[in-house]
Formats: C-alpha cells, structure tokens, sequence
C-alpha cells in the first residue's frame, strides 16, 4: 500500500484502499478558491442548478444539487447509515449561519474527507490542514468537531509571501496550517530552524583568533555541589565553592567520550575548545562556534522558509507548490523514518518528494493525471531508481486508455504525455495551444558540460478515430513555427500509411553530441507508450537511455480500477 500514487477521488480512494489506523501523518493543502470575492462565496445558489463537473485546477465550488447530497450525507448518515455526531450539528450550525452557498459546499466537501483521515490515522498520528485565511476558521471548527478541541495543538503561519499590495486591508500575505492529534499521545520531534542574523551578531560575538570562528561561550558546570571528580578543583579553579560542579554541554560529547571529567577537561583544553577570561579569577567557558548551534526551536510563526522563485530548481509550474523546506519540518517533526504519510491531495506532489527523501513511507491521491504524472517524473528525476512506487487507478492497456479519453479527453491528454515523460503546454485553454498539447525539453551541443543549448519536443495528442495524414502537418507545421527539434503525434489510434509517409519526409534532427540523426516527426500510438517505447531523441540527462518508463499499476490494482483496468 505505501509508496502509491493513487489517481480518483480521494473519497473513493480512502474508503477503497486506506486500511483503519495505517498511516502515521495526514498533510493535505485541499484547494480552494482564495483569489475569489470573499462576498462572492455566500451568494445564495438554486438548488435545481445541475451538478457539474469539477475539472482539473478549478478549485471554485457551487451549491448545487450534488453538494446537497453530499451535505446530507454527513448531517444523516453515510451509504452504511453511519453518523459522526459532532460533525453532524457542526454543518447544520453552518448551514443555519452561512446558509446555502458556494462556502457550504466547500465545507460539505471537505467533512467527510476529514472523517476518513480521521479513520485511517493511528492513536499516535497527526494531521495538518494547510489553508489559506479565507476559510481557515471555519475549517478550524470543522477540526475540531472531527478531532476533538482538545486535540488542537498550533496554528502555524507560514508567510508565504514578502510583500502584497491592497489597498483596503492589511496585505495578505500568510497562510495557516492547522495542526492536530489523534489522540493524546502523538509522536513529536524537536526540530529547529536557523538562527537569525540578529541573533548569531548578538549571541556569538566572540572571534576565535587564528581562526576567525564566531563562537559563544557555554558553561562547563552545572547547578549544585558534586561529590567526586566532577565537584574536585581543576586548574585551580574549585567548583564547589561557588555551589556549583563541573558539567560538560553534550554537544561537545564525542570529542570526551569515555574520559573522566578532569580528564576530559584537559582534552578540550588542549583541542583549543575552552575559552580563558583574562581577568584574574574568571571562570573557564567552553567554546560553542556558531556551525554547532543546532538552532532555535521551530516557531509557529514560519518566516525562514520563503515561497519558491520562478528561478528555484523546484518549480515545476505547479500554481499552489509548496517548498520541500516547509514539508521537511513538518515531516521530521511528527513522523520518524519508517512511518507512514498521506497527502490526500497530493498536486505536483511536494509532500511526497519530501517523505522519499527523509526516509517515510508515503501515499498520495489526486483527481487529475496531470499531477500523477508530474509528481510521477518528479519522483524519477530526484531519485532515480531509489524511487520504488507504483499507480494505481491508471490505464494499463489500449482499451483502458480509450475509455479515459471517452470520460474526460483533457485528462487522456495529461496522462498520454506522461507516459513519455512530457508536460502539458502552458494553456490549457481549448484552441489557444496552436496544435501543440505537450513538450519536452533536452539540452544538446554540451556534452559532458552543463552547457549547451535548450532544445525542445513538441508533442500532439489525439484521442479520436478519425486521426489522419493532417494531422502530421499540423504538428510538423507547429514544430517549424516554434523553431522546435522535434515533433511526436502520440495516437490513441493505429497511424495510416500517408500519415507515416508524411513524417518521413519531415527528415531527421541530427545530434552534434551524441553523433546521432534521430527522425524529426514521429508517430507513437498509446499502445506502443505502454509498452515501453520511448520517444526516439537524445536524453533528457545525459545518460545512456532516451527514456525510462514510469511504473504502471500492478494486476491486482489493475483488476479493481474502473477505465479498464
């Protein structure tokens, strides 16, 4: 079950595939619409207003029919006639105050997640729900009638931004993550985050000469009288007599380890660690440098980790991505290596890439191929090989991938390219892509360097039957209008013999590095992609293979899942 990515509804997946009391951490950023007119979300709707459908990066909920069914299934009970009471009264408290609107929808939406989340964490787990103050407080009731209020344990801000203009209010520029228990007993580890500027010029004021070392200075004893070494005199110096016995800080133990205390007072005398007061009398004070201070305990104020520059090597494009230094510290403090995250709503897949790096085991769950397959590519590009997965709830044969371009053909769109490692083009907007629904990017002319021009793969993909020799000519049309290298028509359908004549003609895109010619336009049908063929270009990386498959769901997953699977 763990290191799963999971493409549904996350309800669905929850109830289907998340056993009771299996997961260690919940981190979930639930989207929402925090760009919208505050006033706007309690506008009364039309109950009769048809159920549509939420499509991918549309976080706007309506009040609709659909959210009254949703709402009535928490305020009376599930499919099994189960009722979680708190969470009951708390929505008909909200539908008595807010009415029936846009917001109730939303918080209809998130109660029963939140219940299953509840289900799934262990007696010692945590949650933490990152939104943003447009309806954190609600949410926070929400919490704690699903948690309990007396297991709200901080609100962390993070500031998320450093600086915003508006007019008519303080500038928004913070996001809050409410964190809970399960239970009383949780699992927390002290963690700590830089010291400040201020804080080294203050504290470690104390240039060590020869070295130039900033350093504080410690203490070598400790309260109260000792009998034995540690209460004897050394250098002449007589602990006792000012009520005090010699105690060396740990942070200093490996350098004495297995000495006694005199002697290991010499040691550190003699590695240059303690610092002598020129005044007569003065105690001795071990040497702390400033690369030792583990730092302060992390705050409930976040203002360290910044949001990611459009330069950061991050960003993957993602409009909500969250730095992996916020998820780090969230991670290392409630979760240690082995333990289980859950990231519910898991986008490009942040929390994720940090639970690989640090050690956890980790399910994630989103509702779009897009971001299965980012974080997919992502999980490949940062660890390689080391990234043992699988996905499940994805086409695993033709069939099932013309049963997804049936239901949703943008969705079809985002998983075929994935399948060869691409992204989406940059609009999404239906006639606005100019015959180019994907790319991707390769350096060339650099070997061995980390030069060398960017050249890039256009990509067209087509879901319906009637694909034909226009087609080529389009793309091939889109690859020399956008000065492209490359061009690949990615097919759900078996290409025509004209269709292939016409790429033959487009010629070859010759590799100065590699010394290879490789064909300009290319067909490659979804049956060959699940195969494992590759688009044929120079690698991505300069490696000795153009493309490694992603992992694909196992039979069993694949026996369960509803596109064919």
């Amino acid at each position: 079950m763990t290191n799963t990515l999971y493409f549904g509804d996350n309800l669905d997946v929850l109830r289907r595939y998340v056993p009771d009391e299996s997961v260690d951490l919940v981190y979930l950023d639930p989207p929402f619409n925090s760009n919208a007119d505050y006033n706007v979300l309690f506008a009364a709707r039309d109950d009769t207003d048809s159920a549509a459908q939420i499509e991918a990066f549309t976080d706007t909920w309506r009040w609709d029919r659909a959210a009254a069914e949703a709402f009535d299934n928490v305020v009376c009970g599930d499919d099994d006639g189960v009722c979680d009471l708190p969470t009951s009264r708390t929505l008909q408290g909200f539908r008595a105050m807010i009415g029936e609107c846009d917001l109730l929808a939303y918080l209809a939406f998130m109660a029963p997640r939140l219940l299953q989340l509840r289900r799934v964490l262990r007696d010692t787990g945590s949650v933490y729900l990152h939104c943003d103050p447009t309806a954190a407080h609600y949410l926070k009731v929400l919490m704690d009638a699903v948690f309990g209020p007396e297991h709200f344990r901080s609100e962390v801000i993070w500031q998320r931004t450093g600086s915003h203009n508006n007019a008519k209010r303080w500038a928004p520029v913070h996001d809050t993550i409410l964190f809970y228990s399960k239970g009383d007993r949780y699992t927390w580890n002290k963690v700590y985050q830089p010291l400040p500027q201020e804080t080294i010029d203050a504290w470690y004021n104390n240039v060590e000469e020869g070295t130039g070392r900033r350093y504080n200075r410690a203490d070598l004893t400790g309260a109260g009288t000792r009998e034995g070494p540690s209460g004897e005199p050394w250098r002449g110096i007589d602990p006792t007599a000012a009520g005090r016995h010699w105690a060396i800080p740990r942070f200093v133990g490996d350098l004495v380890a297995g000495l006694s205390t005199h002697d290991a007072l010499d040691a550190l005398d003699a590695a240059g660690r303690i610092h002598w007061p020129q005044k007569e009398g003065g105690k001795p004070m071990l040497k702390r440098y400033v690369e030792e201070a583990r730092g302060i305990p992390a705050l409930d104020v976040v203002t360290d980790v910044g949001p990611l520059k459009n330069s950061s090597a991050e960003r993957l494009g993602y409009p909500t991505q969250k730095p992996e230094a916020l998820l780090d510290r969230i991670i290392e403090a409630s979760s240690r290596p082995g333990d289980v995250v859950l990231d519910p709503f898991c986008g490009c897949g942040t929390a994720v890439a940090s639970a690989q790096k640090l050690g956890r085991g980790w399910i994630g769950i989103d509702v779009t191929h897009l971001a299965v397959g980012l974080i997919r590519q992502r999980l490949l590009d940062q660890y390689g090989e080391a990234a043992d997965f699988q996905v499940v709830g994805e086409p695993t044969s033709a069939a099932g991938a013309a049963r997804l371009a049936e239901l949703d053909r943008f969705q079809f769109q985002a998983w075929a390219l994935g399948l060869v490692g691409a992204r989406t083009a940059a609009s999404s907007k239906k006639g606005a892509d100019r015959g180019v629904d994907g790319r991707l990017f390769f350096r060339d002319d650099g070997r061995g360097t980390k030069r060398g021009k960017t050249r890039q793969v256009l990509f067209s993909v087509k879901s319906g039957k009637n694909v034909s020799v226009a087609d080529v000519r389009d793309l091939r049309g889109a690859v020399e209008r956008e000065g492209a290298d490359l061009g690949v028509l990615l097919t759900l359908t078996d290409p025509t013999k004209p269709m292939r004549q016409e790429a033959a003609s487009a010629g070859f895109y010759e590799s100065p590095t590699w010394n290879k010619r490789y064909p300009k336009l290319q067909i490659l049908t979804v049956a060959d992609a699940l195969d494992g063929r590759g688009v044929e270009m120079p690698p991505v990386r300069h490696t000795n293979e153009t493309y490694r498959q992603a992992p694909r769901a196992t039979a069993k997953a694949a026996a369960q899942g509803s596109l064919g699977l």
